[in-house]
């Protein structure tokens, strides 16, 4: 069937996270690719699963932060480096920092979440983040001051016991020489509270391993210069108590980062509303996937594991779409949850396996590897891996 005219222009899609890259690299590789302009302000994309790897110098910047430039070449997706200001959904256009007008017939929205400081004071002003490319070098450099004893305090706190502060402070905790301490917060009564039971185990046993110390059940209440204060949240008048720092990393809360112009109608929650098909409620030609979108037929994660399965199957949704063909629901498939649990340790579950140790954190590579946006990188990747194992063999 032809295109119509109204839906045969370009596919906008707004955010290069693993929902948007994936969208815009399955598109293109469609036999009948549209018009693909990708609006993304950083200049590499970040395999977030990997940072801890890039930490402790497990893997190179190349494997765990590729340009998108070096991703998008020779894909036919034109690459907009900037952030898009407002969007307007009645003229069908966007308009980015550099006050670049972009109209689309299909517009994606997919730029993912940013920091929640959760309302607590000093979060912004007194505390690192483990979320970007450049954070890495930030944490890097503070724990070598530790380990070369050049701060009196030797302490880094980490603040949320989820899955990123879990990877972390294991991380962490094994690069830091023995006269430090690394120092957990947590706000339920266990670390990875919502993760699978034997990867709870699994980590709980990594912590202990690592003599990381655990403060569950307790609240965050405001954060100084070189102090977190503290309160317990099961003793009634609890009195806080001060844990002194030389640097407090944050990973308790993440929100929706929306962009600025859709109606409130559209939003719940801080997320924007979408049907099972993918489509902004009230608004068939655009779409959203990742952690911005809420889909109200089903619950999803919000996954680096569910973004790329929600791109794959939007892009399929998009050339349907752009043919006047019914487009089809999405249905996740939980294909397991694997962590990091320090220097060449892992633990997994899924894909018909619990697995802990050396082997699962070789699986945990090879399966990543498998994710990674471009084949070729993948391929390098694994060679330079092989290489360096070899090596260490002999």
């Amino acid at each position: 069937m032809s295109l119509k005219s109204s839906k045969s222009g370009s596919v906008v899609i707004v955010g290069g996270g693993f929902g948007g890259l994936t969208t815009a690299l399955s598109l293109s590789s469609c036999k009948e690719r549209p018009s693909i302009i990708l609006i993304e302000p950083r200049p590499r994309f970040v395999f977030s699963p990997f940072l801890y790897e890039l930490l402790s110098e497990e893997l190179e910047s190349w494997e765990v932060a590729p340009s998108y430039r070096s991703l998008l070449a020779s894909r036919g997706v034109v690459l907009i480096n900037g952030s898009v200001e407002n969007v307007d959904l009645e003229k069908k256009l966007v308009i980015t920092s550099s006050k670049e007008v972009i109209h689309y017939a299909q517009l994606v929205i997919s730029t993912g979440s940013q920091i929640d400081d959760l309302g607590v004071d000093g979060v912004d002003n007194h505390a690192l983040v483990f979320h970007k490319y450049e954070d890495v070098g930030i944490v890097k450099s503070l724990i070598k001051r530790l380990n070369m004893n050049e701060v009196a305090n030797k302490n880094i706190v980490v603040v949320g016991g989820g899955p990123a502060g879990v990877e972390l402070a294991c991380k962490v905790a094994d690069l830091l020489e023995e006269h430090c301490s690394v120092h957990l917060i947590e706000l339920q009564d266990r670390v990875l509270k919502n993760g699978k039971s034997f990867n709870q185990e699994q980590i709980e046993q990594a912590l202990r391993k690592r003599s990381v110390r655990l403060h569950l059940n307790s609240r965050v209440l405001s954060i100084a210069e070189n102090c977190v204060e503290i309160q317990n949240v099961l003793e009634d008048d609890a009195e806080p108590y001060n844990l002194g720092f030389a640097g407090l990393i944050w990973t308790a809360g993440m929100k929706p980062s929306i962009p600025f112009g859709l109606p409130d109608s559209l939003v719940k929650g801080g997320r924007i509303l979408i049907n099972s098909k993918q489509q902004l409620i009230s608004h068939e030609d655009v779409f959203s996937i990742g952690d911005i979108a809420l889909d109200i037929d089903q619950l999803l994660p919000q996954t680096a594991q569910a973004a790329m399965q929600q791109g794959e199957h939007l892009a399929n949704n998009l050339i349907a779409y752009r043919k006047d063909q019914e487009l089809t629901p999405f249905q996740f498939i939980d294909r397991g949850e694997i962590l990091s649990m320090g220097i060449g340790e892992a633990t997994m579950t899924g894909m018909g396996l619990t697995l802990s140790g050396s082997l699962a954190f070789k699986l945990r590579r090879i399966t990543y590897l498998s994710k990674f946006p471009n084949f070729a990188l993948s391929i390098k990747s694994v060679g330079s891996w092989l290489l360096s194992y070899g090596r260490k063999s002999f």
